[in-house]
């Protein structure tokens, strides 16, 4: 019984809803309908009382569904009381009573009372109300993507959290839903104004026909019984809807308010007291003018005059205070060498930035969100895909203009120190020459800055002809964040600090706490964590699964691994990412070392106090690296990442060295890849491939 209870009352307006369409068909006693009408009046005036005392119309999002909702219940009522009003002639004490009270005993005034009420309702406030809907809906959907766009700038200048930038999307969402139900509700608002005049009219005509024609009543009679009934039912009926029209005009005109109808409206007067003792002066003089109405003209200025002398002394008395504790306040040095005798500001300038980015004169409006730039929100794209990628959220970038650069030209920067330079021409795109280009474009010579393409800068009017030829064509933001996002992957392990990886290890907490619990830092150290995340970063495996790096960080050291064999442990743990990172189509092409070579390696290991490391002859790595040249090529006319497929226990210190020669070159071990991919040697590095290099050296 009480669980029908509590569905009953969690679905009470919907149940409501459909008693309210039953009084389009059920007869509703009298005595019932004076009672719905009350809470009909009464409904209108509390919604007009939340919509003038909310500061955002979203804290009353509720309104386009109860506008309908009221409305139905509305007509309902009316057309219940048509009905009594035709059927009998009376519709209850209520209807009655205001149409006394309108008419005064005169149907005349009662009739052009009424007509000016219906006519204010239709002409003046719900015409202004659907104007005012209609143009702000269309503003809010206009203004959706700008606010994005801030709201991403902030988000990239680390000024608001993920959470809050969610939380505010929402709202600009909610705002854009809000205003375009606001714009179909104002039709409803119209459409119940034209509806209350055509039955207004049917009671009144139809209530004299019935009334004199099938009572047999007098003509008089009919006229005086009837016309009391309509307009009463007329005015019951008009009344709510008045007052409903007035909470739909003010609650979409909320926009610019920052608190209150009542406290805007008292302290945006108050904050103009000139105004008010101008107008009490204005009204003074107009009540010294012969054949004026002197005292309610001296009355009312009287009162705006001092009314306004009270306000203005008020305000002089708040502004007195400032002035003098401004003195106080003035203290800061007036040039830099002042500023900085005091040591404690010279460790301002010690402050690095994780990651810089420096912009030449013409590539500022590329940046500034005022001048239709789109960098920052690109940069936001950017960090959330890096981040659901590889699991490391990198830190907000700072971006400023430079002098010192060429107009041009950006130089990014990684902890103060330059790791990249580019130079874009911003009224020109970018085309990346293909290996056999189908014909020859004119354009500046240059080469790609991210990838070392070349290719050329060509006019915009020449686009579609570089593309028809074969080329790959790249507007000058894109070259730009391309060039950027590149940067970042490659020196992501250098951003990775300690407040970070205790930022991953906290949020790990909240799903895997026993771990974390267990783990961190009574197994793991964050430093030691540190350094693993670091080299995954590195060689640009995902540290996403952090969990199981974790886990398996763990197991490899309570079994007494040094670091660099935990971490290969830790890289085996995570063989499906890294195979989904480097396997395309079921497949993985790679080259491999001969077996006398991985011998010859591993022979070259070398232990000391510091650990392990790879003492190589200077022969066998100019063999190696030489051979690898040669390897590369190839798959740069396969189009793919060029990998090393090696021994796991020299997979690390391989990968360190080669990397100094092709920092591109990615080193994968056998336990790193899973069974159900296809493993495709498309070369071998062996001594007797290092003699057929020599012999073709020679031929040449």
């Amino acid at each position: 019984m009480k669980r029908l209870l509590n569905d009953a009352l969690n679905n009470v307006i919907s149940l409501g809803v459909v008693v309210v369409v039953l009084f389009l068909i059920i007869p509703l006693p009298t005595a019932l309908l004076d009672f719905l009408l009350i809470i009909n009046i009464g409904i209108s005036i509390m919604i007009l009382m939340i919509t003038m005392n909310i500061k955002e119309t979203l804290e009353f999002s509720i309104f386009p569904s109860l506008l309908l909702i009221t409305t139905l219940f509305r007509l309902g009522l009316n057309i219940s009381s048509t009905r009594s009003i035709l059927k009998t002639g009376y519709a209850g004490e209520v209807i009655q009573n205001f149409g006394r009270l309108i008419t005064g005993g005169n149907i005349i005034v009662g009739v052009v009372i009424f007509l000016i009420i219906v006519l204010v309702q239709f002409i003046v406030i719900t015409k202004g109300a659907e104007r005012v809907a209609e143009v702000a809906a269309r503003f809010t959907l206009d203004a959706m993507p700008g606010k994005q766009m801030a709201i991403d700038a902030d988000l990239s200048s680390g000024l608001i959290n993920e959470k809050e930038a969610r939380i505010r999307r929402g709202k600009i969402q909610k705002e854009a839903d809000f205003y375009g139900a606001m714009d179909g509700a104002t039709k409803i608002v119209k459409g119940d104004a034209v509806m209350s005049l055509l039955i207004t009219l049917i009671n009144f005509v139809g209530g004299v026909i019935i009334g004199g024609v099938m009572g047999g009543e007098a003509f008089s009679v009919v006229l005086q019984k009837y016309s009391i009934v309509t307009i009463g039912d007329g005015l019951v009926s008009q009344l709510p809807a008045l007052m409903i029209s007035t909470a739909t005009g003010m609650i979409v005109t909320r926009s610019v308010s920052e608190g209150s109808l009542n406290k805007d409206v008292v302290g945006q007067f108050k904050g103009q007291p000139r105004a008010i003792l101008a107008t009490g002066i204005i009204l003074i003089f107009l009540g010294c003018i012969p054949n004026t109405p002197h005292i309610p003209l001296l009355l009312g200025g009287g009162v705006l005059v001092v009314g306004g002398y009270m306000i203005s002394s008020k305000m002089k008395k708040q502004a007195a205070v400032p002035e003098i504790e401004e003195p106080a306040q003035q203290e800061e040095p007036q040039t830099e060498n002042d500023y900085y005798k005091d040591i404690n500001n010279v460790y301002s300038l010690l402050t690095v930035e994780p990651i810089e980015m420096e912009f030449g004169y013409s590539l500022i409006p590329m940046v500034d969100e005022g001048h239709g730039g789109k960098l920052i929100s690109r940069i936001v794209i950017f960090r959330r895909q890096y981040a659901q990628d590889m699991g490391f959220v990198f830190p907000s970038i700072r971006l400023h203009d430079a002098a010192a650069l060429g107009t041009n030209q950006y130089v990014i920067r990684i902890r103060g120190e330059e790791v990249a330079r580019g130079e874009i021409l911003v009224d020109y795109y970018l085309a990346l020459e293909p290996s056999n280009p189908l014909g020859e474009i004119d354009g500046i010579e240059t080469v790609e800055p991210a990838y070392g393409i070349p290719s050329r800068w060509i006019l915009p009017e020449n686009k579609e002809m570089a593309e028809i030829y074969g080329y790959n064509v790249i507007d000058p933001l894109s070259v730009m964040l391309t060039h950027l996002s590149e940067t970042i992957k490659r020196h992501a392990y250098e951003l990775l600090n300690r407040a970070e990886t205790i930022q991953l290890v906290e949020n790990l907490k909240t799903s895997q706490p026993e771990l974390v619990e267990e783990t961190v830092p009574n197994i793991i150290s964050y430093s030691v964590l540190e350094k693993v995340l670091r080299n995954l970063l590195k060689e640009n495996v995902p540290i996403k699964d952090l969990g199981t790096i974790v886990e398996s960080l763990a197991d490899a050291l309570s079994q007494g691994r040094d670091l660099d064999t935990a971490t290969e442990q830790v890289r085996g743990a995570l063989a499906r990412t890294i195979t989904r990172r480097f396997c395309e189509d079921g497949q993985i092409r790679v080259v491999t070392l001969d077996a006398e070579v991985e011998k010859k390696i591993i022979s070259s290991l070398t232990r000391n106090e510091q650990g392990v490391y790879l003492a190589m002859g200077a022969d066998l790595m100019q063999l190696i690296v030489s051979q690898m040249a040669e390897q590369i090529r190839k798959f740069s006319e396969l189009g793919q990442t060029p990998i090393v497929l090696i021994n796991q226990v020299i997979r690390g210190y391989f990968s360190r060295m080669i990397t100094q020669f092709y920092p591109n070159v990615y080193v994968l071990s056998f336990n790193e890849i899973t069974n159900d991919v296809q493993i495709q040697a498309i070369g071998n590095i062996s001594f007797e491939g290092a003699v057929q290099s020599e012999r073709k050296a020679a031929e040449i």
